[in-house]
């Protein structure tokens, strides 16, 4: 496994020391590719399968580290002064960092949430390939579950606040995520080897 892998983790962690807030989505991403992508590119590697399947897995754990930050958005910055809502959307919105100590999401706040999420929807329609590339049938399986926490998680919060509550899926919803990942791994073929690289 590369050494950057491990690299790049630490990069993020000296990251979360000095910077709390972010510019735009880029800035974020950059972030994203640092703190989230390395551990789906660890799990592949170890798991022996193709690089290829980085861009996928980039996507995944890059949609559920956002999907993590708005479930988390106030107490990130009530605890940490940490805001990962790009701050200048917010102030194009008409709202401010302050708007995160309300009771409830205001106009501006859910504007610049939604638009997070469509972003990040974005990414979940890159990694859906992921669990499609994988030789390793339960490996394809555990990609296809997380796949369908993200997809859930997506919908939730489009529907709900997370400022005035903390959106999170249901055991139900948890257990059929896993039965839908199951049943597309089953009647997908598995690929025979990865590409070169």
């Amino acid at each position: 496994v590369p050494f950057r892998h491990g690299t790049d983790l630490t990069i993020a962690f000296k990251q979360d020391a000095i910077q709390g807030r972010y510019r735009d989505w880029e800035d974020l991403m950059g972030y994203c590719n640092n703190s989230a992508a390395p551990v789906g590119r660890y799990l592949i590697d170890l798991h022996g399968e193709g690089r290829h399947c980085y861009v996928a897995s980039d996507a995944l754990c890059n949609a559920l580290q956002v999907l993590n930050h708005l479930q988390d958005c106030q107490k990130d910055y009530r605890a940490l002064d940490r805001v990962y809502l790009p701050e200048p959307w917010l102030i194009e919105a008409g709202g401010s960092i302050a708007d995160l100590d309300g009771p409830a999401s205001t106009p501006a706040l859910r504007q610049v949430i939604d638009r997070c999420l469509d972003h990040t929807a974005e990414l979940v329609r890159r990694a859906r390939p992921l669990p499609d590339q994988f030789r390793s049938r339960r490996f394809a399986m555990e990609a296809a579950f997380i796949w369908r926490i993200a997809d859930r998680l997506l919908i939730e919060l489009s529907r709900r606040d997370p400022v005035a509550t903390r959106v999170q899926l249901s055991k139900g919803q948890f257990a059929a995520a896993g039965l839908w990942g199951v049943a597309l791994v089953l009647r997908t073929p598995r690929p025979s080897a990865p590409p070169k690289g």
